[in-house]
């Protein structure tokens, strides 16, 4: 989807189309959900701090998050994917891989397909979406960002050598700026750089990363599309006004825990349980902190959840008088709830 969260709010308020909207809270400590393609114009990107996106453009029309508006369209969204194929794989409320080797309408081709989809997200929620059309998914994924907003990018087969050889490796899913640079260090900048350098010789160097890195050069990824994945983590943070210290957490802790344990509480209606307790800190100084415990009994209320993560404080060894800007709660581990109670059964009742 195309800058989605501002999207909707331009097309739910008329007085915002055609201007730079910026989807966040204001404050010190707010980041920017995202930007309509007019704000962008401005450098006003989404993760970046709210003051600063108000730093860059001035004029922009700040407005505060409404994701119960973003699910609905998400989930409307998803109701036209489906009406082509089962196999989709969501990554966010904006994005989604779909497999559409087999449909149910027997349009004749995945560019069709594409079509068609864009064509009804635009008719039925007056929404525009941007498409990649590719053999995979990682080249679909890069495909995608080619023709925003509103467009549509097909690599055929025949094309993929080509289309990837003067790409930046940073264009690769999996290298952010640490890869990049241990790559350009190497005399590596684009993909054509990379496949120079025999699989070998990057397996030597970055294990088994090196012979990934090798196959995406060449556009080889042999992942499928995975609908229904199962949740790996829930969680809930937040980032304070002012920094606090560990002693001045528990009442946010609690807070947090309550909402992760109604999350928990959710999946368990799916049939799975977690067991594993984890809090995220967020230094003064922006270093992230995980600390996570499985206990031998899992906790069996927000209450229980709350007192373990507030213990896990304990396990943070940093200088007293450290202060935190941010914190999290979550539940990770999962199991299915049946195999659990079972194994349980089996070493309570020897």
């Amino acid at each position: 989807m195309d800058a989605f969260y501002a999207s909707v709010e331009q097309r739910d308020d008329p007085a915002l189309r055609g201007k730079p909207v910026v989807v966040a809270w204001r404050g010190a400590r707010s980041v920017v959900c995202a930007a309509s393609y007019e704000a962008r114009t401005f450098g006003v990107r989404s993760a970046m701090p709210a003051i600063r996106a108000e730093r860059l453009c001035p004029q922009a029309i700040f407005v505060p998050p409404d994701f119960v508006r973003y699910k609905a369209a998400s989930r409307h969204v998803r109701e036209i994917f489906a009406r082509h194929t089962d196999l989709i794989e969501p990554l966010s409320l904006d994005e989604a891989y779909l497999d559409v080797t087999v449909t149910k309408t027997g349009l004749p081709s995945a560019t069709a397909t594409a079509e068609a989809i864009r064509a009804a997200i635009r008719e039925e929620t007056q929404l525009t979406a941007s498409a990649g059309v590719a053999p995979n998914k990682f080249l679909a994924k890069i495909a995608s960002d080619f023709r925003k907003p509103d467009g549509l990018f097909v690599i055929r087969p025949h094309q993929i050598d080509a289309f990837l050889a003067p790409l930046s490796v940073a264009r690769l899913p999996g290298v952010g700026k640490v890869m990049e640079a241990k790559l350009e260090a190497l005399g590596i900048k684009t993909v054509s750089d990379l496949r120079e350098l025999p699989a070998a010789e990057l397996e030597r160097r970055f294990g088994r990363w090196g012979r990934r890195l090798h196959e995406l050069s060449l556009g080889i990824d042999e992942h499928p599309v995975q609908p229904n994945q199962l949740t790996l983590q829930v969680s809930a943070e937040d980032t304070f006004e002012r920094d606090i210290t560990l002693d001045e957490l528990e009442p946010h802790i609690r807070r947090l825990a309550e909402k992760t344990w109604a999350a928990h509480q959710r999946e368990m209606e799916g049939g799975r349980i977690a067991r594993t307790i984890v809090l995220k800190l967020k230094t003064s100084d922006f270093h992230t902190l995980t600390r996570s415990l499985t206990p031998s009994v899992r906790p069996r209320s927000a209450k229980e959840l709350a007192d373990i993560a507030c213990a896990l404080r304990e396990r943070v060894e940093r200088p007293v008088g450290s202060r935190y800007r941010l914190v999290g709660v979550g539940l990770s581990g999962f199991v299915d709830q049946d195999s659990f109670i079972a194994q349980s059964d089996l070493f309570e009742n020897p």
